[in-house]
């Protein structure tokens, strides 16, 4: 898609759990098998190109590469083990590559993060499972260790999570990792300048809007794609035709005021809970 001015806008998906949830909390993060391979197969039988957040970054930002004539970037958060299970396998039918966005605190074991949401028990990848995946051109990006609301974080406490899921990663699949997502979208300057220090070259929020050579290589847009995606709400985000204008949810959530009511909850749950990263 092209702007007025020729300006090329690539939209980047970001998809959660690719599962059936009737857990009334979480769905809104599953997409289901089914509705998951039609998405795919609309956007292979339409031509799009995909490529990873690294790749998309290198062409438009650093001239390394040109983009494809019409390119997709598929991301997935978190690390759920229905990734390996239930997305790997459709994206290998069509050729496709995507960037998973991996918590590694809790790789080898369950979601225990999402306890509000009710799904402590969620399978998450396995260590061997990652490593195949990364053999499969998909790029593994850094999601946090433990995956907290970063810009409420004491700057220590944030780097540790920006800098040990790096180290992880690298470690394991034994290759760079360049990519980070904030867990919930949240950042702020000081965390892009962390990241950037870190040695990432991108970094992926939430926004709901297209990307561009406009973009912060270190605030990304991302269109959340959930349970009520069909196949005509994914066009629309395709080709930025929406009635609800989300943006306005998204920018309300990192107003000061909004910011400062989340940390204010995060103290009494770290005071509740004996520390914050420990859930």
């Amino acid at each position: 898609m092209f702007t007025q001015t020729g300006m090329k806008k690539v939209p980047i998906l970001m998809y959660h759990s690719i599962s059936h949830s009737t857990n009334r909390k979480f769905k809104q993060f599953t997409v289901s098998p089914t509705l998951f391979a039609e998405h795919i197969a609309y956007l292979h039988q339409n031509k799009y190109t995909s490529i990873t957040v690294t790749q998309f970054v290198n062409a438009l930002f650093h001239k390394d590469s040109a983009l494809p004539e019409q390119p997709v970037v598929l991301t997935f958060d978190d690390g759920f083990a229905d990734f390996f299970t239930e997305a790997l396998p459709v994206l290998k039918q069509y050729g496709f590559v995507a960037t998973l966005y991996v918590v590694t605190a809790f790789i080898n074991g369950t979601s225990r993060w999402l306890n509000r949401e009710g799904e402590t028990t969620r399978s998450m990848l396995t260590w061997d499972q990652l490593i195949e995946i990364s053999a499969c051109n998909i790029e593994c990006g850094a999601h946090s260790h433990c995956h907290p609301q970063l810009d409420i974080l004491p700057r220590s406490a944030a780097q540790d999570e920006i800098m040990q899921s790096k180290r992880l990663l690298e470690h394991y699949l034994g290759r760079s990792v360049s990519s980070f997502a904030y867990p919930y979208g949240y950042y702020t300057a000081t965390l892009r300048q962390q990241i950037r220090e870190a040695g990432y070259t991108s970094a992926c929020a939430v926004k709901h809007g297209m990307s561009s050579e406009k973009s912060d290589p270190f605030a990304l847009a991302r269109f959340m794609v959930g349970a009520d995606t069909s196949l005509d709400a994914l066009v629309s985000l395709l080709t930025e035709h929406r009635s609800l204008d989300i943006s306005t949810i998204y920018k309300r959530a990192r107003t000061p005021v909004w910011q400062l009511a989340r940390h204010s909850s995060a103290s009494v749950t770290q005071h509740l809970n004996g520390g914050l990263l420990s859930r």
